[in-house]
């Protein structure tokens, strides 16, 4: 299916792929798994309180975070540095809790387009949008506009792109 973001980045950033829980309330972290794949490749796995990375693809060792306070309030995303040509791909966040009489299974899609050339930073920083929220008529010529993505938990800054 479609993806639920669109992020950018050039080679060498660090950009964060958001992801967050659709259910309200705390969730209790040492009863979570969180799965970040493209496809069947592991890129970042926690379960029960902890990052588990043994089974992590060897490209991804050492560049990927989560934001581990975060976690029981929901917010499952992925931070990946020294982000490469390669990494340009479609990554599923899956977040299953285990508990007695709970099993529940939540995913989204962010699909990473990675750009060689550096754009100026106030630009491209950091810089995800909402796939519904695009406008498909755009020339390919156009730069495409942010939606700025209501974050709760930490507001993202998307530097000089405040008059949307």
């Amino acid at each position: 299916g479609q993806p639920d973001k669109t992020c950018n980045a050039s080679v060498g950033e660090t950009v964060v792929l958001p992801c967050t829980a659709t259910s309200p309330g705390e969730l209790n972290p040492s009863t979570s798994r969180l799965y970040w794949q493209i496809d069947s490749l592991v890129v970042h796995f926690f379960r029960d309180g902890q990052d588990e990375l043994n089974f992590q693809d060897e490209r991804y060792r050492g560049r990927t975070s989560l934001f581990l306070d975060q976690i029981k309030h929901g917010n499952f995303s992925l931070k990946l540095s020294n982000v490469q040509l390669l990494d340009a791909a479609t990554y599923t966040c899956i977040y299953k809790q285990t508990g007695d009489n709970l099993n529940e299974t939540q995913k989204s899609k962010v699909k990473l387009i990675v750009s060689g050339n550096h754009w100026s930073h106030a630009d491209f920083l950091f810089q995800c949008f909402s796939e519904h929220s695009k406008i498909s008529s755009r020339s390919p010529a156009d730069v495409p506009r942010m939606a700025i993505l209501p974050l709760s938990f930490h507001l993202l800054v998307t530097l000089g792109v405040w008059h949307l």
